[in-house]
This record gives C-alpha cells, structure tokens and sequence, in this order.
C-alpha cells in the first residue's frame, strides 16, 4: 500500500465530520498548510480527489502526516487556523488576509518610529491602532499628525543622527528633505533633536491613535496661555493654529474609528453536538470563551467571569499587536459576511442584566 493510500486510510477510520483545522506536516514536522471546515472528514477526503496539476494535490503528495483538531463551531475553527497560520506561517497558505478591507495606523519600531497607515499587518513588534473602515482617511491623517508633531516620514533606511549622539565633528549634517527647513519634521536624519525629544512627541501620537489625546490638548492650550500672558502673540497664535488642527485631527480619528461599543457584545453561536459556547467580543476580539451557560447557576458564573473581565483594561491598552489586529479584522469580517449571526448576539449590559435576573429566581427557588 503507498503512502498516499495509507494517509487516506487514516483520515476514513478516524476524521469525523465535525468542525475543525487540520494540518498537513511534511518532512520533519514542518507545517506545509494549515485549513479549516466544518466538516473535516470530507474536506481532508477532498484532497485525495484533486487533479494532479492543483496545488491541494501537489500538497498531499508533499505531505507525509494529516493532523486534525475539533472545535466546537465555525468561529472557533476560523479563529484557530487563523492563530495557526500566524504562529507557523506555512509555506503553502496564502496570506490570510486576502482582501484589505481595514486601515490600521501603525507605530513602527525604529531608532526613530514613524506613523504609517497600512492595509497588511505583520509580525514585527510595531503597534497596531484600529482598524479604521477608510483607507484613503487614515493615510490623510497620519500624514498630517506627522506634520503636526514633527514626526518624521521617509523610507524606514534612512540614517538617523540624534544630537545627543553625535561626534562634534558630526554636527551640522544637512538634512535629506525639505521638511526640516519648514519646521514640520525634528529632522533626526541630520541630528537636529534628542533622542528623547522625539520619544516625546511618538508618546503624543500614541496618545491621539489609544483615543486619550485630551490631555495633550490641555498641554498645548496651557502653553498658549501662558505665551500670551507673556505678550508673545504669534508664538500664542503659532500653538492656536496647532491646537486647533489636533482638535480638528481627534474628532477625524474618533469619526474613522467608530464607536469601540459597537464591537464588544457577547456572541452566542450553536456548536456541533451541543457544544454550545458564548463568546465576549471586546473591542473586536475574543476575550471569554465559556460553555454556554444554561442553568441559573451556570449563568451567575458566567457573568462573574465577563464582569472581571470588562473591569480590567485589555491587555496591551488600546495598541494591538499584528495577531490582535488581524483578529479584528477576522471577527468583523465573520459578522458582516453572515448577517444571519448577528441574530446571536447580545449587548453585554443586556445579558448581564437578564442573567442577575435568572440569578434571583435561583435564590428565590
């Protein structure tokens, strides 16, 4: 008997057809594909039926194991192959995120981050904001908040000198575009601010993107004051300009990200066999997944559970990490695709409320 034989023996006396992710390992252990279906029995069967020159053929004659995990629903198999993917990043997937439909505004790490709007987020320890429905928008405003706090926006290779590290015969280095000459950009490139300086103003624009800008706001309107207590009326109106364009620049982020209510709610989906679950989604990620909870008892523990949850910030605060954002973008594209399952869902306040009340029923029984 071959090995293509032997592999689809197994997958006839042990795949079930039930939700889950399957794995396709190869030569030692590397993951070559990670998929999922809510019926993985016929879909791993599928593979052995491919034409010869299709990659899922080619795939299974690479493949020297199958591998499978059940999950209790769709949404759990989409998020684990999701997570999958992202951990092992198997050659013959396709990137995950096929179709850029979010914006997310990025902080990079560099000697000196910049802020960026991307459409495709990647495993590099930058900081993801959003995600923000308008890609044209974003890109609109992050060049302006750049502007605005001096940020610079040149390609990720370009040299940075901060004055604080320069050689005396180092100093006085040009810098490489006309930015610097209109006051819009510190100009690290040719040593013209600290280190910490420019460390400052990135803590501002994270400020603005994690929704919290109020206060550099209160700053910036206390130095206008004081600048014209002191009669200095255009370095006053100079910060009036300023203030009024990262007041108009809040409300334009604010507007771009929406209401962060509008994607916390509990998800309650049916699953296979009646693994039934209930899912926090907070902020646009899975933050609880319990069973789900159907005596009174059960539902009391449930919302202890989400209320310990929702008092405590979200790990990370308002920044998400690539694997945070693409999960997002994931759980938003899974509602807005199947309207139907929106019928499932629940505003937390709501559900809270209906279980404290199942609560009282139970004490009163």
């Amino acid at each position: 008997m071959g090995h293509l034989d032997l592999l689809r023996n197994h997958v006839r006396t042990h795949a079930e057809n039930r939700p889950g992710v399957y794995r396709m390992a190869g030569p030692g252990g590397e993951i070559l594909y990670v998929g999922k279906s809510v019926r993985v029995r016929s879909r791993l069967l599928s593979y052995f039926r491919a034409d010869p020159h299709e990659k899922a053929a080619e795939l299974i004659r690479t493949a020297e194991r199958i591998l499978w995990d059940y999950e209790p629903n769709e949404f759990a198999a989409l998020l684990t192959e999701m997570r999958q993917i992202k951990a092992w990043r198997p050659r013959f997937n396709v990137e995950h995120n096929r179709k850029k439909i979010y914006a997310f505004a990025k902080i990079t790490v560099e000697p000196a981050p910049r802020v960026l709007a991307v459409t495709r987020v990647v495993e590099d320890g930058a900081e993801y904001f959003g995600p923000f429905p308008n890609a044209g928008r974003i890109m609109g405003t992050m060049r302006e908040l750049s502007i605005l706090l001096g940020l610079r926006d040149c390609p990720g290779t370009t040299p940075v000198f901060f004055d604080d590290q320069l050689e005396a015969f180092s100093r006085g280095r040009p810098p490489l575009c006309i930015r610097a000459e209109l006051s819009t950009c510190l100009a690290p490139c040719a040593g013209r601010c600290s280190e910490a300086e420019y460390r400052r103003r990135i803590a501002t624009a994270r400020e603005f993107l994690g929704g919290s800008g109020g206060e550099t706001l209160r700053r910036l309107r206390d130095r206008m004051d004081d600048a014209s207590g002191r009669l200095d009326f255009e370095y006053a109106a100079l910060l009036r300009n300023r203030l009024l364009r990262l007041e108009r620049l809040q409300e334009d982020l604010v507007a771009l990200r929406g209401r962060g209510k509008a994607r916390t709610f509990l998800y309650a989906p049916t699953g296979h066999g009646g693994n039934n679950r209930l899912y926090l989604i907070r902020e646009g990620r899975v933050a609880v997944d319990l069973p789900a909870p159907f005596t009174p008892g059960q539902k009391k523990a449930a919302a202890r559970r989400i209320r310990a949850v929702l008092a405590t910030p979200p790990p990370g605060g308002t920044a998400l990490t690539a694997s945070q954002a693409a999960e997002v973008v994931l759980v938003g594209r899974w509602f807005r695709l199947r309207k139907g399952e929106r019928k499932r869902t629940k505003p937390v306040k709501r559900w809270l409320r209906e279980a404290d009340g199942a609560g009282s029923l139970d004490r009163t029984a």
